[in-house]
């Protein structure tokens, strides 16, 4: 997992449109990745739609926002539409980004466990290195973590 002052991972991913993007063409903006499990579940939403009522506060940051997780970029586009998401959200099918970034991980729910999304967001600087590292984020606090992070 990337600590504060390493590289951020490079990558290319499809978005919710079917459209590439590559960390490396936001060198020069504040970029703020948010990692959640799986569209259109019940935290997953809580999330989504916590940044997306906040959006107003979003912008005042001046970053450039994606939510990642393991669904295809047709999952993406159904729940961005569903929600009225005004953010990208980038189709890491492979689950290869999650690994980079060390947010694969083994989870347990019932007493069975599996391999999933640990619900984290990384803050990558205009320089490409890591700024801020929040892991295991509450889906309804994410929001307000994030501006408080950025403020200091």
């Amino acid at each position: 997992m990337p600590t504060v002052g390493d590289p951020a991972p490079l990558f290319t991913l499809a978005d919710d449109r079917g459209e590439q993007v590559s960390l490396a063409d936001l060198r020069g903006q504040r970029v703020i990745l948010y990692f959640y499990p799986k569209d259109d579940t019940p935290g997953c939403t809580t999330q989504a739609c916590g940044i997306r009522d906040g959006w107003a506060q979003v912008e005042a940051l001046d970053v450039a926002l994606f939510g990642i997780s393991p669904d295809a970029p047709a999952s993406h586009a159904k729940f961005r539409a569903k929600f009225d998401l005004p953010y990208p959200l980038l189709a890491d099918e492979g689950h290869a980004v999650a690994e980079q970034y060390g947010v694969w991980v083994e989870k347990s729910m019932y007493g069975k466990k599996y391999m999933g999304v640990e619900r984290s967001t990384f803050i990558i600087g205009t320089d490409g290195l890591v700024e801020h590292v929040l892991h295991k984020v509450k889906p309804g606090e994410h929001l307000d973590l994030i501006v408080k992070t950025l403020a200091v």
